[in-house]
């Protein structure tokens, strides 16, 4: 499918700016009319006739021929029609700033690393996360001690106190996100977190126009093991958050059992900006709601020489200077 502008025929965009759907060719919003077309996995755009080629997860691209934002019918709809989305909330040019601010004191990156024309290449992409719901019981069981200490006249005395330790807790977890492409790293995606899911709406493709997505590359079932994860994490630490203030606690009984649970599959705004330098890649992201920023920077080392050669020429030429005070003292 196209969302094409009923005033000028543009390509009409989702704007995170605007927080709606925008043609930046006339300047209008709200003028989109979708128009469907099937693509297969190697086709033609529908709107200028370029070749196209898909990945077998795209389910929304742009063509490199006429720049129009394509949306995959087959790919949204059905299994793989997402139940909610994230709208991008950031806009690109506030991540390209957001980028600038924090990068522009490393003082070693390459020069061209921060360069407009580098930056434009930043993509949107919609990335697919599956969300789990759980609803979780601690049984928890334990011995604690609280241990006083005080000192009479020289003689310091010890008392110890115990306690029966008993927590019986429900806990209902919601959107417990776990990313299903393959493309981009768990470890990542886990940094880019956290989302505010209180954002999220039902799906509506609307929001994809204007930026790349894939459907979900794994299925639930098969990610299931990582949500549980991040659950009993959360779990342990909200459990522990209840238990303070004793000196020891020895653990008879901690059962954390999940009485039902669900999942969802939903898309999240994040934009990825790869710099080349040296033969390597270096990618960052940004998550498109907070603008929270994972990456590292490169190094320059024809940087790092030229400052290590000024400074040993500065080095040098206090010492010159001093020995020549010397001289005439």
């Amino acid at each position: 499918m196209i969302f094409k502008c009923k005033n000028c025929g543009g390509n009409t965009v989702y704007s995170p700016e605007k927080h709606g759907m925008y043609c930046p060719f006339c300047d209008s919003e709200g003028s989109h009319e979708r128009t469907d077309d099937s693509l297969g996995d190697l086709t033609v755009c529908p709107n200028c006739g370029g070749e196209i080629k898909l990945q077998e997860f795209t389910s929304a691209t742009r063509c490199p021929s006429c720049d129009c934002y394509l949306i995959l019918n087959e790919r949204v709809e059905g299994e793989y029609a997402p139940r909610f989305i994230l709208p991008f909330q950031l806009g690109k040019e506030t991540c390209k700033q957001r980028i600038r601010e924090k990068f522009k004191k490393y003082r070693f990156a390459p020069t061209d690393f921060l360069a407009e024309v580098r930056l434009n290449e930043m993509q949107g992409v919609y990335v697919p996360f599956w969300l789990y719901d759980y609803n979780a019981h601690w049984d928890y069981r334990a011995e604690g001690t609280k241990v006083r200490v005080w000192t009479s006249g020289d003689t310091e005395y010890t008392e110890t106190s115990y306690y029966d330790v008993e927590r019986d807790m429900d806990i209902q977890f919601r959107q417990m996100p776990v990313d299903a492409s393959i493309q981009m790293p768990d470890d990542v995606m886990d940094l880019v977190e956290p989302f505010d899911y209180e954002q999220m709406v039902d799906f509506s493709p609307e929001f994809m126009s204007g930026f790349y997505a894939e459907k979900y590359n794994m299925e639930a079932a098969s990610l299931e093991e990582r949500a549980k994860k991040k659950m009993e994490e959360d779990a342990r630490q909200l459990l522990n958050n209840t238990c303070t203030g004793y000196s020891t606690l020895r653990v008879k009984i901690r059962d954390l059992s999940v009485k039902d649970s669900q999942s969802d599959f939903g898309l999240l705004p994040v934009w990825r900006y790869l710099y080349q330098y040296g033969g390597q890649s270096y990618p960052f992201y940004v998550n498109g709601q907070t603008g929270k920023i994972v990456g590292e920077a490169p190094l320059s080392m024809k940087k790092v020489w030229a400052y290590s050669g000024t400074l040993w020429a500065c080095l040098t030429a206090i010492l010159v200077l001093l020995q020549v005070i010397l001289v005439y003292i």
